[in-house]
């Protein structure tokens, strides 16, 4: 069971390390979403909500992700991470944690792919990059999208304790300002 995200979580937050991957995750979610509540950005209400789950349970481990448009992220984050801030580019975060029999879970690495497509049958290329914060590991990948858009995401991922693949597909829509 992950710890629930809370306002709290909007900046990395220094945390034993068994909760330290499921803490890193949804702080780097939060400063995705909130633009880190930098008093420089507007504040405006959220432009796309999940309409489906953020996370899948695969029994010894879970697979957190969630997408956003790039132009929702702090100028410093965006900077930091390489990342284009842009109306018309989504950036897919995905984390894997695996679970303990005590209900804790800690960061889990492996081997993250992700491609997507929109409701037109067009693939957009996804190529993610794995980053590593202490002991945290998350993937992370760009796409472009053109104005008000639905995409499909597919992402396989394969951690390294074992040989096994999993799949996850979520929807999500993009709207233009």
């Amino acid at each position: 069971m992950t710890t629930p995200v809370t306002a709290a979580s909007s900046i990395l937050p220094i945390v034993r390390p068994l909760r330290m991957a499921a803490a890193a995750f949804a702080a780097f979610s939060l400063l995705l979403a909130a633009g880190c509540g930098q008093g420089d950005i507007e504040q405006k209400a959220q432009t796309a909500r999940p309409a489906e789950d953020t996370a899948k349970d695969f029994g010894n481990f879970e697979a957190h992700y969630n997408a956003i448009r790039t132009d929702q992220l702090a100028p410093d984050i965006a900077r930091a991470y390489g990342i284009e801030r842009s109306a018309n580019r989504v950036l897919l975060n995905v984390a894997m944690l695996a679970k303990s029999p005590d209900g804790t879970t800690r960061p889990l690495d492996g081997r993250v792919s992700a491609s997507a497509h929109n409701l037109n049958g067009q693939l957009k290329s996804l190529p993610m990059r794995r980053i590593q914060e202490g002991p945290a590991v998350y993937f992370i990948g760009e796409v472009g999208i053109s104005g008000e858009e639905i995409l499909v995401f597919n992402i396989d991922l394969e951690p390294v304790s074992g040989g096994s693949r999993y799949s996850v597909q979520f929807k999500r829509e993009f709207f233009a300002d």
